[in-house]
């Protein structure tokens, strides 16, 4: 899969965890960096790099098939249960996103402290990539979004579903002109029916974009997954 490149935020200190940011329809990982920075004005998550990939430039259907940063295509904003899907693309950008979890378990990174997440269209494929990743991760977040491949989610998980027990963190305003609440409560919902463990938190007023409140209440999320380690233990140097 051809983009730019992602950006990546290194950890402050000792590496030991990664996370994972996608982003939206017609932006970039440039527009989801703010995360990694207030986070480490505060300085939090100093053991964590985070990763913020850029989608490929792609015909939209939906906006007359003009070019645009775009993890999938999306021919109309209709209901979930009737929309057409780019199913090709969305499979496409899947393996993508396991390949950048790849790569990090290649450094050293064990898979349960590398978390993915993202917004709207990112947050859709972070909720697709992650229950489908072949190992148990760290975490799942979506914010703004909805589930993809509804009707062959059950097909696409690994053998032993290794992420049942992962727990999913959503967020989704009541206010959403362009992903309606509906649909995210109603990917956690059936999320749940099918066995994850999913929070799923409204947020009042709250049009497409992301919240104070909402960053908080990841920021919590994230600190419960992958809690800092501190130093490495020295070895013992008594015979």
């Amino acid at each position: 899969m051809s983009g730019p490149g992602a950006l990546i935020v290194p950890a402050l200190t000792r590496h030991t965890a990664t996370v994972i940011v996608a982003h939206g329809l017609g932006d970039s990982g440039a527009g989801w960096i703010w995360l990694a920075e207030n986070w480490r004005r505060r300085n939090r998550f100093s053991e964590v790099a985070f990763i913020f990939p850029s989608a490929p430039n792609i015909p939209v259907t939906l906006n007359y098939g003009m070019r645009m940063p775009g993890w999938y295509d999306i021919k109309s904003l209709g209901d979930l249960a009737s929309r057409e899907e780019d199913e090709e693309g969305i499979m496409r950008s899947r393996d993508y996103f396991h390949s950048l979890i790849n790569t990090e378990i290649a450094k050293g990174i064990p898979a349960d402290r590398i978390v993915i997440g993202g917004f709207s269209q990112g947050g859709a494929m972070s909720l697709l990539s992650g229950v489908t990743y072949p190992h148990k991760l760290g975490g799942i977040f979506g914010l703004s979004c909805y589930m993809l491949l509804r009707s062959k989610i059950q097909e696409l998980v690994p053998a032993g579903n290794p992420n049942k027990d992962t727990p999913i963190f959503m967020g989704h305003g009541d206010a959403d002109q362009v992903v309606a609440h509906k649909w995210g409560q109603m990917t956690a919902d059936e999320l749940k029916k099918q066995g994850w463990s999913v929070e799923f938190r409204t947020y009042e007023n709250l049009t497409h974009s992301a919240d104070p409140q909402e960053i908080d209440d990841l920021e919590a999320y994230l600190k419960g997954r992958i809690p800092e380690l501190g130093e490495e233990k020295k070895p013992d140097s008594t015979l």
